[in-house]
């Protein structure tokens, strides 16, 4: 005993520096998410396709962007998803009353919510709830640090996560509500009041789909995490889900009914129309499109999206065993799949994933990892070996992760942001009336410089009526010029290019084209369905592709 207690202390010691200086590694790769928020989306990535990068910062948070510089949130004939998806833009809006309006501070918000999906995935790992009645056992045993620990590791290490976490897009503020929601959720058995908490739960999850209206499909990871530690109390459980079921509904139809108030019902219903992507023919489209979106969680990573679906495969085939039965009967593990899978469902019946999309379900793959783990770990025999090659894997997923964020965050580039600078400089010293500029990436330039823009690709009325009512001076395309779009111009301009801009590395997407709209002369119609119009015409001067 005496020769043991001396080894003990020591061991306990390390054990203690360990841990400390494994949260100081975490804190040290979360700070990493903070610096250079100017910087562009990681270049070279294998994220490249995703709009967001030059479309999404703008689009969303124009409300809280026009309210400041312009005085009105709301623009008539634009694109204003703020009717349909408030939350972010109203938490812009009041960030921007102590910052100014830029787009670092607007990403500042975003890392914010990213410390706090970190804080909260550490403490739905912490706070798994048992299935069993909570009288039966400590609903906190069996949940150690070090498995908290490694799911928020990945996460904080993660490229993926990195690259997107760092965009003032919805998914960052998404995540962070989908996480304190099921954080709620699983530990509703050890509350006093339930069916209060679950109210707040509802209200949680209507914030979530006012956010970002996929969060729809995050429902039954919802439920699951709600109703299943509650499995031995039924009239409890159906109690709670009334109560989140009936607080959802309230707050989202309290806002419809603004909306209907304010008469902007046609704002609303055109963001669901522009949103919906036209579906193949045949009746075989719906297995390939699975295919795709399911096939799209690699975005994430290879290594740990496999190694989390090897977990959930071993499991499923191995439901008798002791470690299996462990994991069926976590809240959180049932949840994550669900959540997981309502996401792939969304990107099937869109038929177009994004990388941006997954940015929760990233969050949840971890978990999955994490809970597999300390499930396997806790046995004997071929489980726990099993247990610790999990870990290994990870691990050396971790340190490879763990490099390519580093490089990303010490190699910053510059390129959107010195673009849309150069263009508003050159607009400013080369006045051409209206000093308005028409653009997909309009609202961004708007974030970046100030520039009054309109949004030309999404938009509630024809573009040639926008332009006919605003008279913009500028237009800015990337790479070429789309023909629907120069015959909407057509109607009352012609075009003069007059600058180009390199930004970012789509190389579809990555010179900013500047055009000069010059009225048509005694204010002249053209018929938009007329001859030619799609192609250059007589007084336009066009050097890119028009495709």
């Amino acid at each position: 005993m005496d020769g043991q207690g001396p080894r003990s202390g020591r061991a306990e010691g390390l054990r203690r520096w360990g841990t400390a200086a494994w949260v100081l590694a975490i804190v040290g790769f979360a700070a990493l998410h903070a610096w250079h928020l100017r910087a562009d989306f990681p270049n070279g990535s294998p994220w490249t396709m995703d709009w967001a990068k030059y479309t999404d910062e703008g689009w969303y948070g124009n409300a809280a962007v026009r309210a400041h510089l312009f005085g009105n949130w709301y623009l008539a004939g634009d694109f204003n998803p703020a009717v349909i998806v408030p939350v972010w833009p109203f938490a812009e809006w009041l960030l921007y009353f102590f910052t100014g309006v830029s787009v670092q501070a607007a990403r500042g918000l975003a890392v914010g919510c990213f410390f706090a999906s970190l804080a909260l995935s550490y403490l739905l790992l912490r706070g798994r709830g048992p299935r069993s009645h909570p009288a039966d056992e400590d609903p906190s045993a069996g949940t150690p640090v070090w498995m908290a620990l490694v799911g928020v590791t990945l996460a904080v290490t993660s490229p993926y996560v990195y690259s997107f976490s760092r965009l003032a897009i919805l998914e960052p503020l998404q995540t962070t509500l989908l996480l304190a929601t099921l954080n709620v959720a699983v530990r509703l058995p050890r509350m006093n009041r339930p069916v209060l908490a679950s109210v707040g739960i509802g209200l949680l999850y209507a914030l979530a789909v006012l956010t970002k209206t996929t969060a729809a499909f995050l429902a039954p990871a919802v439920a699951w995490a709600m109703l299943m530690p509650l499995w031995h109390e039924r009239r409890k459980a159906i109690k709670c889900a009334l109560a989140a079921a009936l607080s959802a509904a309230s707050v989202y139809g309290a806002w419809l009914a603004i909306v209907l108030r304010l008469g902007l019902m046609p704002d609303y219903r055109y963001f669901l129309v522009v949103s919906h992507f036209t579906l193949p023919d045949g009746y075989t489209w719906p297995l390939a499109a699975f295919w795709w979106s399911f096939h799209g969680l690699l975005w994430i990573d290879h290594s740990l999206v496999m190694l989390a679906g090897a977990l959930v495969l071993g499991a499923a085939l191995t439901r008798r065993a002791e470690w299996s039965r462990k994991l069926w009967g976590d809240p959180v593990f049932g949840a994550a799949l669900l959540g997981v899978a309502g996401m792939v469902l969304f990107m099937t019946v869109q038929n177009h994933p994004q990388p941006r999309y997954i940015l929760a379900s990233s969050f949840l793959i971890f978990c999955v990892v994490a809970l597999g783990a300390n499930a396997l770990v806790e046995q004997g025999g071929w489980e726990r070996s099993a247990g610790w090659c999990v870990i290994a894997l990870a691990a050396c997923a971790t340190v490879v992760h763990a490099a390519k964020t580093i490089e990303y965050a010490t190699h910053p580039e510059y390129t959107w942001v010195n673009a849309a600078a150069e263009l508003t400089q050159y607009v400013d010293t080369h006045p051409n009336g209206k000093r308005e500029l028409v653009s997909v990436s309009g609202d961004d330039i708007t974030l970046m410089t100030h520039l009054p823009t309109l949004c030309d690709e999404i938009s509630f009325e024809d573009l040639g009526e926008k332009v006919e009512r605003s008279q913009p001076g500028w237009y800015a395309s990337w790479n070429g010029i789309d023909p629907v779009i120069l015959s909407e111009l057509h109607t009352h301009e012609s075009v003069e290019q007059v600058a180009s801009f390199p930004a970012l590395d789509d190389p579809d997407r990555n010179v900013l084209v500047l055009f000069k709209l010059h009225p048509l002369p005694d204010g002249k119609e053209r018929d938009e369905d007329g001859p030619g119009m799609t192609a250059p015409l007589p007084g336009d001067k066009i050097d890119v592709p028009v495709e």
